[in-house]
């Protein structure tokens, strides 16, 4: 199992792709969930007794802030003066063995927009990566539109979609994996992931009245050697699991463009989010179409570390003006330090 090999492996082909999309007239580039460095599909495949190594290596190969892949993302979106929305695995410095399912959202000047970890990871996922918190349940307005996103699962909980389309949502990002296997294809009841996908983005664009851009993964020959060379046996599953989907919805719940599932490339679509004033006229749940004197939702954005130091009064004297990560700043987020990703300069 390569680790840095992989790693840098994929970071190239992100900054590719993202070249060839920015090249082909895109503003806005999303990419896959967990693309960086890959999904770890092995934990549907064997039990977790098998999977040790495959942790390890993901392990090795998570991203934490200040790592030079992400930076090098952050600089080829400044380059090219594109929005970036890039799914990952992200490490701590906290902790040899806690990762997040985790997504950011890149501005064209290169600065960290939102950060966002997944709140809660979804069935044998749980045995990989950690509870998230709401620090990122956040809309970006950009020159685009305001910027929303949630991975995978979560664009089933009606909450977190709410908390999107509470803060102004017009274009919403979805990220999912390539494939996500919950039983053999030849059982009945295997969950059928494309049109889990195709369920869930129409039912948030209709609702909110959003563009809903959803960026799915792909199992490329690398990923389904790997996987099959540590079990054989793996591979009728791989195979024969349903494929993720990736496509645009518009707030009328239409697709713009092309759809992609059955083979890896960039889809490209053109939005228009005046599209999604006229259907607030008829549902606006987070307007008139609603009952803030029955419903009250609260959402604590708080960010949760392992422990929280207080320093003597003399060393915070030092050092004033320095914001602590994720610090709000007249209602916005600091750039300047949120999470460690800090300027770049």
């Amino acid at each position: 199992m390569v680790t840095g090999e992989l790693r840098s492996s994929r970071a190239a082909r992100l900054r590719d792709a993202g070249a060839e999309a920015a090249r082909g007239g895109a503003e806005l580039v999303v990419f896959p969930e967990s693309f960086l460095p890959g999904f770890p599909i092995w934990a549907a495949l064997q039990a977790p007794i098998y999977n040790h190594g495959f942790f390890r290596a993901l392990v090795a190969q998570a991203q934490k802030a200040s790592d030079p892949a992400i930076r090098s993302i952050r600089m080829a979106a400044r380059r090219h003066g594109v929005f970036v929305s890039l799914g990952f695995t992200e490490g701590t410095e906290a902790s040899v063995g806690c990762i997040w399912n985790s997504n950011l959202l890149i501005g064209d000047d290169g600065s960290v927009l939102n950060h966002h970890r997944k709140l809660v990871p979804t069935f044998y996922e749980k045995l990989i990566w950690a509870n998230g918190d709401a620090r990122g349940l956040r809309v970006s307005a950009t020159r685009l539109g305001r910027l929303g996103m949630l991975i995978c699962g979560e664009n089933t909980n009606p909450l977190s979609r709410y908390a999107l389309m509470a803060q102004g949502e017009q274009v919403h990002i979805s990220s999912y994996p390539p494939i996500w296997p919950t039983r053999p294809p030849s059982e009945d009841g295997a969950y059928d992931l494309k049109r889990a996908i195709e369920i869930r983005a129409g039912a948030h664009a209709f609702e909110a009245k959003v563009f809903n851009i959803v960026a799915s993964g792909f199992v490329d020959a690398a990923m389904r050697e790997a996987l099959g060379t540590a079990n054989r046996a793996s591979l009728d599953i791989i195979d024969g699991s349903p494929r993720g989907i990736s496509l645009v919805i518009d707030p009328s719940c239409n697709i713009v463009g092309e759809v992609l599932s059955e083979h890896e490339g960039i889809l490209y679509a053109d939005i228009d989010t005046e599209k999604g004033v006229e259907p607030k006229q008829f549902h606006d749940v987070v307007g008139y179409y609603n009952r803030f004197d029955i419903f009250n939702l609260k959402i604590d954005r708080t960010p949760l570390e392992p422990a929280h130091f207080v320093d003597a009064p003399a060393a915070e004297s030092a050092n004033p003006d320095h914001a602590r990560p994720g610090q709000l700043e007249n209602g916005e987020l600091s750039l300047r330090d949120f999470d460690g990703f800090g300027a770049l300069g």
